[in-house]
């Protein structure tokens, strides 16, 4: 009986965890874009590794607030708003960061200076 009792409370509460996943699919995609874009900049060099470092621990601060968010199950307009308003401040860093004139196109972990002519 206490077994049949205990698989009852999981099975419906797994509905409303799985609601709650998928609550925030705009936030998930622009996450995971932001992400490709951060890794691209490391990969041609217009990110420095303490650049990508910086702005990966804001991309975790997205998701921390992402996760408080759906901890009750529910994401409020409210919460979605300020989740798409950190998600901006976000993409005004990465591409801050991209165009900057810090580069290391070589790779080295040091920032290669522009040339002077």
């Amino acid at each position: 009986m206490k077994n049949f009792k205990m698989l009852a409370a999981v099975a419906l509460s797994l509905p409303v965890l799985a609601f709650a996943q998928a609550n925030t699919p705009r936030v998930d995609q622009r996450q995971a874009n932001q992400e490709q874009r951060i890794d691209q900049g490391v990969a041609s060099g217009s990110l420095t590794q303490r650049e990508a470092n910086r702005l990966e621990r804001g991309q975790q601060h997205v998701a921390n607030m992402e996760s408080r968010a759906k901890a009750d199950g529910v994401v409020t307009r409210q919460e979605r708003v300020r989740l798409h308003q950190a998600q901006d401040v976000q993409n005004r860093r990465i591409y801050a960061q991209k165009h900057d004139r810090q580069h290391d196109y070589n790779h080295n972990g040091r920032v290669d200076r522009p040339r002077r002519r």
